[in-house]
């Protein structure tokens, strides 16, 4: 009796000519941002090199050490990304749960449109509505603070006369970052399953408490993801930054001073024209330190968003 052969050609399964295109276009186009962000970082180290190995001394200011010349710029740099997002992030949020929990549906709409735009306006437009508009708006507001609350460090006199400080910056990069956490908030919140806000309102909850147990809970590591984007952004701005401050480099909590702390990329931005020889090494260095930043901040935010999707699957 013999057995019948089994023919390979017939079970072995299809692959048809587009997935194969699909797949590899999909695999170079992963390749290509690994090689392109390892051709970027290998850049920035080799141009950083004289920065960090020749004298001190022939670099603009001559400040005692690159670390001493790059310090103010870092705080500076995090320190306007943290005003933005305090600012932003709840009202990113509550943009978001207003146009998916409580708006009309035309007005839901409408909002989201708007949002949408704001993300497309130039940095160069809200820089020139941070100096034309703002600044002169915040400007009394500033004094107020700083007469009343002057004792504090954050509002400690002189006051700036113009507006231009740091806190206007960080409004206006709050403006800037806002539709970005607003709009990845909105489409998290839109994936909440319907069956546990139907269940949390069928067990007597009111929208706030079912948004409270079901909404926010299942949306939080997108607003986290949502938060770290914007947050990318606000640490790279540079136009808005550049035509609201003035150059320096001051480590300082102020935020109504005009002495202000100064950002990295504006730095680069307002020198680099005029830079030449150990000073472009310098200004590469100092976006060197930033590259370093914005990667060890995603980096941050991916393991903090995986270990809350274990967290969640787990429960």
């Amino acid at each position: 009796m013999t057995t019948p052969t089994l023919d390979r050609k017939k079970d072995a399964p299809v692959v048809r000519t587009g997935d194969r295109l699909f797949r590899g276009s999909t695999l170079t186009a992963g390749i290509l941002i690994l090689v392109t962000l390892a051709a970027v970082a290998i850049f920035l180290v080799a141009e950083s090199i004289p920065a960090f190995t020749e004298d001190p001394a022939k670099i603009k200011g001559s400040p005692s050490s690159f670390w001493a010349y790059v310090g103010p710029l870092v705080f500076g740099t995090i320190w306007v990304a943290f005003i933005a997002l305090l600012i932003a992030v709840p009202l990113s949020i509550g943009v978001a749960l207003f146009i998916t929990h409580y708006a009309p549906r035309r007005l839901a709409q409408t909002l989201g449109y708007v949002v949408d735009l704001l993300a497309a306006v130039p940095s160069v437009v809200y820089g020139l509505w941070g100096i034309s508009v703002l600044a002169p708006a915040v400007q009394p507001i500033y004094s107020w603070l700083t007469d009343n609350f002057g004792w504090l460090p954050f509002f400690a006199a002189p006051v700036s006369g113009t507006g231009r400080t740091v806190l206007t910056v960080g409004i206006v990069l709050a403006v800037m970052v806002l539709p970005i956490i607003t709009a990845l908030s909105r489409e998290i919140f839109l994936q909440t399953p319907k069956l546990h806000e139907e269940a949390a309102l069928a067990l007597g909850a009111t929208r706030w408490e079912m948004i409270r147990i079901a909404v926010l809970p299942f949306g939080r590591p997108g607003i986290v993801s949502a938060s770290m984007l914007g947050l990318g952004r606000a640490l790279g701005e540079t136009m808005a930054v550049a035509m609201i401050l003035s150059p320096g480099a001051f480590i300082t909590w102020a935020l109504t001073q005009s002495q202000n702390t100064n950002t990295i990329a504006a730095n680069i931005a307002l020198n680099f024209p005029e830079s030449h020889g150990l000073d472009v090494s310098v200004l590469i260095a100092t976006g060197l330190i930033l590259f370093v930043i914005t990667f060890g901040v995603n980096f941050i935010a991916r393991a903090i968003v995986d270990r809350r999707k274990a967290f969640s699957g787990a429960n």
